[in-house]
């Protein structure tokens, strides 16, 4: 059974399953749904815990050992398997694979993995937890539905704040959801129940945004220009690779270029968007960036990321950055000078 973060509590007050397995790449929603399984099971009997990390030369006959195990006091037992990369290999997979065939009735397994590819979910030990446990698969949230994620979570510690206050808030933490929630206990306890502004958001939370390299290329196609130029210095912060950015943005444009040239000659923009493999989800960005620019633009852009890519490799002079910020800013939409 699968089920979205937010109906974990619902189900959880219900029943236990045997078996849970919790993946995905955002850290503190993974900790919070374990957490949340971990306090349900102890309210039900499940005393005893054994903690298993999953690493380079693991025994997975040791899961099969822990799960024939009897407790000296006869308690029941929680199985904490943590599992980074997602991925068990060939052991691992027969050795989860057995165990949910016939999960032991005095155990409980919560898996907690790192983000699952469609390669996992297509395998038989997934289908195994599928089938007898819960699977929570996590993902980060969207800038439009962080603020009210804030909300919500300023609202469980007695806070309220001005849309403003949250909206800055939301800037400060975006892409990184664990600095949120840690910033917010910080604003509880300064300023304790009530409502925030912006002066005691600007005052007591520091810059924590985190982004990657397809956000940029995500805000350059939704043409919000004012957000490529904060995520681009954002990126520089980090230490990411200039090369590496401009391959997230000219695999974008050189797609955007393909697809412009087969809608001039009267292809159908669906069948343009399933021979290029666009998901349904980012078809609307693709709309919009269409929308904006003619096929010849999006030429013009390719020989522009030519430059850029000469600049990163030090080819011609001038700086990666400026390059990339200029760049980006002309996917939006945003003449540069």
């Amino acid at each position: 059974m699968r089920l979205h973060p937010e109906q974990l509590d619902g189900h959880l007050r219900q029943r236990l399953s045997p078996v849970y397995l919790i993946s995905g790449d955002e850290p503190l929603q993974i900790q919070e749904a374990a957490d949340a399984v971990r306090a349900a099971a102890r309210a039900q009997g499940f005393t005893e815990r054994q903690v298993m990390h999953v690493e380079s030369g693991f025994d997975w006959g040791a899961l099969a050992a822990e799960a024939d195990a009897l407790s000296l006091f006869a308690e029941r037992k929680i199985i904490d398997l943590r599992l980074p990369s997602a991925k068990p290999g060939d052991k691992g997979s027969k050795a989860l694979t057995e165990y949910t065939a016939r999960p032991p009735q005095d155990n409980l397994l919560l898996i907690t993995a790192g983000k699952l590819e469609r390669e996992q979910t297509n395998s038989k030990w997934f289908k195994g937890i599928d089938g007898c446990g819960v699977v929570v698969q996590v993902w980060p949230l969207e800038l439009k539905a962080l603020p009210a994620w804030i909300q919500q979570r300023l609202a469980s510690r007695g806070l309220s704040a001005t849309p403003e206050a949250v909206t800055l808030l939301a800037e400060r933490v975006e892409g990184n959801m664990l600095a949120a929630a840690q910033e917010v206990e910080k604003l509880a306890m300064l300023y304790g129940a009530g409502q925030l502004g912006v002066e005691e958001v600007r005052s007591a939370v520091a810059d924590s945004s985190r982004f990657d390299i397809f956000e940029l290329a995500d805000a350059a196609l939704s043409g919000d220009a004012a957000r490529c130029a904060r995520i681009l210095e954002g990126l520089h912060g980090e230490g990411e690779e200039p090369v590496l950015i401009l391959w997230a943005l000219v695999r974008e444009i050189r797609t955007l270029a393909l697809i412009a040239v087969g809608q001039a000659n009267g292809k159908p923009l669906d069948t343009l968007f399933g021979e290029q493999r666009i998901w349904d989800k980012r078809k609307p960005l693709f709309r919009a960036a269409l929308g904006r620019h003619p096929a010849r633009r999006w030429q013009q852009l390719l020989r522009r990321a030519a430059r850029t890519d000469r600049v990163c490799k030090g080819v011609e002079q001038g700086s990666p950055w400026d390059e990339l910020l200029q760049l980006s800013l002309l996917m939006a939409g945003t003449r540069v000078v």
